[in-house]
């Protein structure tokens, strides 16, 4: 069965864009050094010069020894970790590629979430006594709210 060559043309149409977009894509993703980002280097958040200043910040701080990005920023399950790098990947380079981000760049309320949780992975039992306020309806302080120094080093 031939097709009229309206739909023939569409259909020839949508497979050069689809494969133009899926080359793009690809192209972004090795030029961006995409794969670096599924693993747990540091060095993966610093490709992007806006990140820049937290990994230096990083290097000087009192975690760099036992935590990394990811330890601190991603959640710690399979699923969510992932999930979360897909997320915060897209995002961070929509940002990037537009010039349409925050600077200096500040963790967004759903990643404060995260790194909070993972505060208390680390130190919940240091912290039990204080993280919470028994007879109290205020929430928790985060972790950073006092110790804002701990991941990236004095604020200059």
């Amino acid at each position: 069965m031939k097709l009229p060559f309206g739909l023939n043309f569409l259909a020839i149409f949508l497979c050069g864009c689809v494969g133009v977009f899926i080359g793009l894509s690809s192209y972004t993703f090795y030029y961006a050094q995409g794969a670096s980002y599924l693993s747990n280097d540091p060095k993966a958040c610093a490709n992007c010069h806006i990140m820049r200043e937290q990994y230096d910040g990083w290097q000087k701080a009192s975690h760099h020894a036992v935590a990394t990005c990811n330890d601190c920023h991603i959640p710690h399950e399979f699923i969510p970790k992932y999930l979360t790098k897909l997320k915060n990947g897209f995002w961070h380079s929509k940002g990037f590629t537009l010039q349409d981000f925050d600077e200096p760049i500040r963790v967004l309320p759903k990643n404060r979430v995260i790194l909070q949780k993972n505060c208390l992975h680390c130190h919940g039992e240091l912290v039990c006594e204080i993280a919470t306020h028994p007879g109290n309806d205020r929430k928790m302080l985060d972790c950073i709210h006092c110790h804002t120094n701990v991941g990236h080093g004095p604020r200059l």
